[in-house]
Parts: structure tokens; sequence; C-alpha cells
């Protein structure tokens, strides 16, 4: 029974596998950098960092916007304060409509802002004494600064542009992520087929040697026990087929999903190898320091932690603030009245803040400030050594990589052809059973620890490609088509 369920498996394998989709390492990783869970969020989040500069932009550009009160109507009695500056109560029964324009511009070099009014107002009083009051301002200039000694816009015109470029070369950085983590899981799959493969193969040859040996066994040319241990290992090899029918399972739904894909039946190829090239440290190294997000980043920490104290410095010893309005208005109870003999309206404001005791508040506060800049300052140091570090290391041992990869795979056809030798040896009846498991174990670990060095080759390879951000086999700066987001 346990036969006829095992064949009817190898059947229904053989026609899925013939439905299935084939797959190349390369091909792998181009789908999933455009349809990876990991890709929409690295999207996702390029996508913001986008719309923040977008809107840093923008935010210093004329803004223009137009107001309006239609109407405001009031019937009740008001507090309000006469001419001799008294409270008096008074009744009111009126309607206010009011229009303003306005534009803004911010004043990157001063760290003030410029506003341009104009508004026009009309009061209608209800009910017995009936009348109609306009007012109008044409024009009002009036310009704002909160301090003379803190500018925040030229700090955000050094970060922000910093942060943008940080967010581009971060996706080109999460791109190679997806490629390290397709590698992962296309040879999660691969080696569980090739174990798959192997250990059909072996209770294939388990089957025949077994019927072999009882037949010997008949005649007397083998003992017992060298029969109970031959069905012994054909009980095992039908367990190894049954952990690894498993294992193909859940990783080839492990890989589609991460692919997006519509089918789990996937056929993956062994990849090749790629194509020799060197890499000099010094070279990694440089283009590391031109590409890598990392190197953008610390500017970026640094100058957040100076604004920070610039911002304290500022506001902690002096304070001055500055508020300034020039412009024309009228006022007439007829509208076409308006447009002539404007008065004036002039304004200038300075306040002045000088902290006298503060029993070391602003001290404090700045202290605080400079400590952060320096833990800051230190901690991008180590992690800048511990960046070239990195690079320095990888590089070494990326240059013997390949030297590995050839040792395992002369190992492997070194035990294959070793295990062919052995199995002919055993049905001809020159060594014992022993010999031939113990041949057949290496032959299926040098396969797997071949497919375990492939797997390491092309992960360094695209780590090596993720430390740089550059390719050495086309000898250029790894780049993305630009993104445009509406």
């Amino acid at each position: 029974m346990r036969r006829i369920l095992f064949l009817l498996f190898l059947i229904s394998n053989m026609f899925a596998y013939g439905q299935s989709k084939k797959i190349q390492l390369t091909e792998a990783i181009k789908i999933a950098q455009k349809k990876s869970p990991e890709y929409v969020r690295a999207l996702n989040t390029h996508q913001r960092s986008y719309w923040r500069y977008r809107n840093y932009v923008a935010d210093f550009l004329p803004q223009i916007s137009l107001g309006a009160t239609l109407p405001e109507y009031s019937n009740s009695t008001t507090r309000i304060i006469n001419d001799q500056g008294q409270s008096i109560f008074v009744k009111q029964n009126q309607s206010i409509i009011e229009t303003n324009l306005r534009i803004q511009q911010k004043v990157p070099y001063t760290g003030g802002a410029f506003y341009i009014n104009t508004q026009l107002e009309r009061v209608n009083r209800l009910g017995i004494d009936k009348s109609t009051n306009y007012s109008l301002v044409p024009f009002s200039i009036n310009y704002f600064q909160n301090s003379l000694l803190y500018n925040p816009y030229k700090w955000d015109r050094k970060i922000e542009p910093l942060r943008y470029e940080e967010s581009k070369r971060n996706i080109i950085e999460r791109m190679e992520d997806i490629s390290l983590s397709t590698c992962q899981l296309y040879f999660g799959l691969l080696k569980a087929q090739v174990s798959l493969d192997i250990a059909n193969k072996n209770l294939s040859n388990q089957d025949t040697l077994l019927q072999i040996t009882k037949g010997r066994f008949k005649i007397g040319k083998v003992a017992e026990n060298e029969l109970l241990q031959i069905e012994l290992s054909h009980l095992n090899s039908i367990n190894v087929v049954t952990t690894n029918t498993v294992l193909l399972k859940k990783t080839s739904q492990d890989l589609a999903r991460f692919l997006e894909l519509e089918t789990e039946a996937i056929e993956l190829a062994v990849p090749e190898k790629l194509e020799d090239f060197t890499v000099s440290i010094e070279k990694a190294v440089e283009e590391a320091e031109k590409n890598r997000k990392s190197v953008i980043e610390f500017r970026r920490r640094r100058l957040e932690a100076e604004k920070e104290l610039a911002r304290v410095k500022g506001s902690n010893r002096l304070e001055i603030d500055v508020r300034a309005n020039f412009g024309l208005n009228k006022r007439a109870e007829d509208y076409e009245n308006l447009f002539q003999d404007y008065d004036q309206q002039q304004s200038v404001r300075v306040r002045v803040g000088i902290p006298i005791f503060d029993w070391g508040v602003s001290k404090s506060r700045r202290k605080m400030a400079e400590a952060d800049l320096n833990l800051i300052e230190n901690d991008i140091e180590q992690e800048q050594q511990a960046f070239e570090q990195e690079i320095y290391l990888h590089t070494l041992n990326w240059s013997s990589q390949r030297d590995f990869l050839a040792t395992a795979e002369k190992a492997q056809e070194i035990a294959l052809k070793r295990y062919e030798i052995t199995k002919k040896r055993y049905i001809l009846g020159k060594i014992t059973i022993t010999d031939l498991n113990i041949a057949q174990q290496e032959k299926d670990q040098a396969v797997l620890d071949y497919l375990n060095s492939l797997e390491k080759f092309w992960i360094d390879y695209y780590t090596l490609r993720k430390l740089t951000l550059y390719d050495f086999i086309e000898d250029e700066k790894l780049k993305i088509a630009d993104i445009v987001f509406d």
C-alpha cells in the first residue's frame, strides 16, 4: 500500500512540474524588484520622502490664499469700549461681508516672511437706523521675523535636500536587499528540489539494492545482518522523501508568495557562475563613499544636531523679533468713494527679551545641545569606521569566494564519481553495505555543499553591490529609473 501511494505521489509530482513555471535567478530578482512586498514598502517609503521634499520646495514659493465671510449676521447686545475707554453695552443688528486676498513669501536669507494683503469689508446696519459702511485696504505689506539670532530656513535649505538624496539612495539599497532576499528564497527552494531529487534517486537505488540483497540472502551469500541493514536504509530513504516533500512545499510557497506568482509549481535552474572580475579594496571604499546613503546620513545627522544647538543659542541669550506693516486703507459709506484719498497705515514693532536670572536654565539647555552634538559626532565617527571595515572585510572575502566555489564544485564531481564506483563494487559483492552508505552520504553532502557555496557566492555578490551601490561587472554606478508620483 505504501509503495502504491508513493508511486501516485511521484506521478502527481511529475505532472505538476510538467505544468510548472521555470525561473532563472536573475529573472526572479527582476520580478521581485517590481512585485514583491518589500518593493512595495520601499516604494511607499520613497514616496513619502518625495512628497516631503516637494512640500519643502513649494513652501518657499509664493503662497496665495483667498478668504471670505459670506455673511456674518448678529442681532444681540454686546459690550464694547467707547471713546472714553469705558465699557458700555450696545444693541447690534448687523451683517458683515468680508473678503481678503493674501500672498505670503518666506525669506530664507533672514528667516522671516512677507505678507501682502488686500481686504474689503461691508457692514450693513439693520433695523430702524439702516446704513451701509465700507472699508478697503487696497494693499498692506507686512513683515514678520520670529528671531534675529536663529534662522530655521537656512538650516532647512541644508538638511532637506540631503534628506531627499538619502531617500533616493535608500531605495537603490532596498533594491539590493530585495536581491538578497530573493537569493535566499531561490536557493532555499532550489536546495529543497535537489534534496527531493536526491532522496527519490536514493530510494530508487535502495529499492534495487534491496531486491539484489534479498536474492543473495536466499542463496546464502550475505548474512541476515546485512539484509536488515539495507532494509533499514530503505525505510529511512522513504522518510527522507516525505520530509523533503514537505520542505519543497513550504519553500515553493515562500518564493511564490514573495514574487506574487499565481502558481506554486516553480522549477528552478542552478545559476551559473558570474564572469571573472576583480574588486580592489580602494575602489570599493571609494564607490561606497560616493554612493551609499550612509555618507549622506552622517552629514544630515550632524547638521540636525548643529541646527538644534543654533536654535537653543538663538533663543536662550537674547530674544528679538520684528513685525512691520505698511499699507493704505479707506473707509466710506458709498462704494464709489473707496478708491480715492487713501489713508496710510504704518506700524513697526521690535520686541526684545533679555534673560537676567533663570537659575541656569539657559546654560543647561545650551550644554545639553552641545553634549548631543558631541555624542552625534562620536557616533558618526564610530559608524564611519565600522562602515569602512565592513566594506574592507567583505571585499577580502569576495576575492576568495570564487576559489571556495571551485573547490566545492570539484568535491562534488569526486563524490559523485566515487559513489558510482562504490555502487558497482557493492553490486559485484566486493564491499559491504556500510561502505556504500558512507559513499552515498558523502555524495549527498557534497551536492548540498556545492549548492550552499553557490548560494554564498551569489549572496556575497549582491552584498558587495549593496555595500558599494556599484556594478563591478558593467563598471557603472547602480541606479534606477526616476520615479514620478502624481
